[in-house]
């Protein structure tokens, strides 16, 4: 399990999924959480951010930077390569779950899902 004193980044494009992301992971027991609108926004706050994000989730399908688009930028900067990248979404294309994998997403998860869905998958990822 990922430890629960790292910040979180969440980036979905809806408002209310974003809350209801957020509103998981304080479940699951995370204080330090961000959001971002879309790729671009988040892939400025991870660039930015004054301690290392330990974990991302994100959507897949936003505008300016699709969710695939910031993992292959995260996993391709060393900086953040290993930060454990969450996909939560709709997309159940075998196709898209393929790109997800191949790119170097850590868990996958299927909108709609409740809360212990995501604590299920943050269980899986081992720490970095």
């Amino acid at each position: 399990m990922i430890d629960l004193n790292v910040p979180v980044l969440v980036v979905d494009d809806m408002t209310t999924m974003r809350k209801i992301v957020m509103k998981a992971c304080r479940e699951i027991g995370f204080t330090q959480i961000s959001e971002a609108a879309d790729g671009v926004l988040a892939w400025e706050a991870i660039s930015n951010a004054a301690s290392p994000f330990g974990l991302i989730i994100s959507d897949w399908n936003m505008p300016n930077c699709t969710g695939l688009d910031l993992l292959k930028r995260v996993r391709a900067d060393s900086r953040f390569g290993r930060t454990p990248f969450v996909m939560v979404t709709a997309e159940t294309e075998s196709k898209q779950v393929g790109d997800a994998i191949a790119a170097g997403v850590s868990q996958y998860i299927l909108k709609p899902f409740q809360p212990g869905a995501l604590k299920d998958k943050l269980a899986l990822i081992a720490p970095k």
